[in-house]
């Protein structure tokens, strides 16, 4: 087997068009993952009642698992659930209406949670205790105090981690091609299939992989480098 350089090239521009997918659904992905992240962090560190065994049984289930199991869970299970209770309630909907990539998008943006919860969880825990009793002492309530002294520092400490967990989400992205979803890997195999020349076409999107886990990395390094200033007085 020859490698063809030229279609390594032609194989780039035909990936080209499907990069907006491909960081539309990590882009989702991380920003609900990072919501769903930070709610179940604070229920458990402060241990809110009946929410936190389930927000702990939650983690442990998104990260004792593959990704890939969560996207077909939903991806089988969901349409039942909904057609069930659409039939029980004399509506119209079916399930067969649902985008393919909605289901790439709840699937992921699940698992996202799961693991940035324990990041976010982590950069809490980073912030002393005695900064929040210091906010107590000069009035603020505790949502103030989590607002404007706690959660900024966590944040700033768990940018490297957040990083990760979105460059994480951008590989894993490539799973969305198991339920029709033409991102970048299942564009490369459909490329590639006019000729057979895989390898050729899989360089070609590990290359633009590349390019935009760089781009993440530079991103989260100008961010991590904006809050340091910020916090040495550096920013107005």
């Amino acid at each position: 087997m020859k490698l063809d350089p030229s279609f390594i090239w032609e194989a780039f521009l035909k990936l080209l068009p499907v990069i907006p997918t491909t960081l539309l659904i990590t882009a989702v992905s991380v920003l609900c993952g990072f919501v769903i992240g930070t709610a179940v962090a604070f229920i458990r560190i402060y241990k809110v009642p009946v929410l936190h065994p389930i927000a702990a049984a939650y983690v442990t289930f998104i990260r004792g698992t593959p990704m890939l199991t969560h996207l077909l869970i939903l991806y089988f299970g969901l349409p039942l659930l909904l057609d069930g209770v659409s039939a029980q309630l004399g509506l119209g909907f079916r399930s067969a209406s649902i985008p393919m990539i909605d289901f790439a998008f709840l699937a992921f943006s699940i698992t996202a949670g799961g693991y940035m919860s324990e990041v976010v969880r982590s950069g809490l825990l980073t912030v002393n205790r005695g900064q929040l009793e210091a906010a107590y002492a000069v009035g603020m309530t505790t949502p103030q105090a989590i607002r404007r002294i706690v959660f900024p520092q966590a944040l700033a400490a768990s940018i490297p981690n957040l990083a990760n967990s979105a460059i994480g989400m951008l590989h894993a992205s490539t799973l969305a091609f198991t339920v029709s979803v033409v991102e970048l890997f299942a564009k490369a195999q459909i490329v590639a299939s006019t000729n057979w020349k895989f390898f050729e076409a899989y360089l070609a999107a590990a290359v633009i992989f590349w390019g935009l886990t760089v781009l993440i990395e530079r991103a989260a390094l100008l961010l991590e480098k904006r809050i340091n200033q910020y916090n040495r007085g550096g920013v107005a």
